[in-house]
């Protein structure tokens, strides 16, 4: 929360939805030394003199199995974080305002915080949803970034998950081979760029055996399952902000301008800002001032802005 004293009416909630940071316990965010270093823009958000919130999403710090991009669940979380918020804030310390900024796993938990929030909290108002570099179409992103070591730690995460949380059997999708090194990638976490390094190597021995299908979007339940995650068009007066940096190998950039072109076609005002020369760790770190500033122009009530149909 801001310092000083609370202005008349209360203030805004700024709801942050963290990237992937493991699927075990311990992974936790706020569990992180550098929780508040991990939250891209939360200096300028505190100065515009929002309230920011910012969940764990279920199974990272409690019990049970994380569900791993599932959206539901952490649409669910976010919704909380800002309910959570208030509480703490006490009467008249915060507005029923909010928005959410969110980077990778945490974009697809904005796009369904966007989704979900009339029904689930209409206490609430939500502004805009801003996301940086969002996992989108599940089923093309995993298939697509198979080749790269992001990619399979992302599917082996998914599997793991997935199997734990929905039964889903990972024994008839994986190798033999693969099920040690999925097992231990899922139990070490992603606080900072040394991690992702350190995880190269596990990933590495996935390139010799991984996958005992061609593609998982061909068999069920992963097929339904890809599609229940993967983000639908959000409601058309909801406001949205799309990062996506040009170099990205993760989340490709042509499958996050496949959603924006279907979000503009059903109406949605969208701002889209490709980040030139940045790749996916770093996006949501220099999208930042652009989606706190838009944010703020939300909170203002200003018009807001699309740049649908351009390039």
């Amino acid at each position: 929360m801001p310092a000083g004293p609370v202005p008349l009416g209360g203030r805004p909630i700024v709801a942050w939805a963290h990237p992937t940071t493991g699927v075990v316990d311990k992974c936790a965010p706020s569990l992180a030394r550098g929780l508040f270093r991990s939250i891209q823009g939360l200096r300028e958000m505190l100065e515009g003199g929002y309230v920011v919130a910012a969940t764990d999403y279920p199974g990272l710090g409690t019990p049970g199995a994380h569900p791993y991009l599932v959206g539901d669940s952490e649409g669910r979380a976010v919704l909380d974080s800002v309910r959570a918020a208030r509480q703490l804030a006490g009467p008249g310390g915060t507005t029923r305002a909010f928005a959410v900024w969110g980077h990778s796993q945490g974009g697809q938990a904005a796009l369904f915080t966007g989704l979900l929030a009339r029904r689930y909290a209409p206490d609430l108002t939500l502004v805009g949803v801003a996301a940086a570099a969002p996992a989108t179409e599940l089923a093309t992103l995993m298939m697509a970034d198979l080749d790269t070591s992001g990619g399979k730690n992302l599917t082996a995460m998914t599997l793991w998950s997935w199997s734990r949380v929905y039964g889903a059997s990972i024994t008839k999708v994986v190798t033999p081979a693969a099920l040690p090194v999925i097992n231990e990638l899922a139990n070490d976490c992603i606080e900072t760029i040394f991690d992702v390094l350190e995880r190269r190597r596990p990933s590495r021995e996935l390139d010799r055996s991984f996958l005992a299908v061609n593609n998982l979007a061909d068999r069920q339940p992963w097929r339904g399952l890809l599609a229940r995650n993967t983000p639908g068009t959000l409601p058309r007066d909801i406001p949205i902000f799309l990062a996506q940096g040009s170099t990205d190998t993760l989340v490709l950039p042509r499958v996050t301008q496949d959603y924006r072109a279907r979000l503009c076609q059903a109406g949605s005002r969208v701002e889209f800002d490709l980040v030139p020369g940045v790749g996916h760790l770093f996006v949501a770190r220099d999208a930042a001032p652009a989606a706190i500033e838009w944010i703020g122009e939300r909170f203002a009530g200003a018009p807001a802005p699309s740049n649908c149909g351009q390039e």
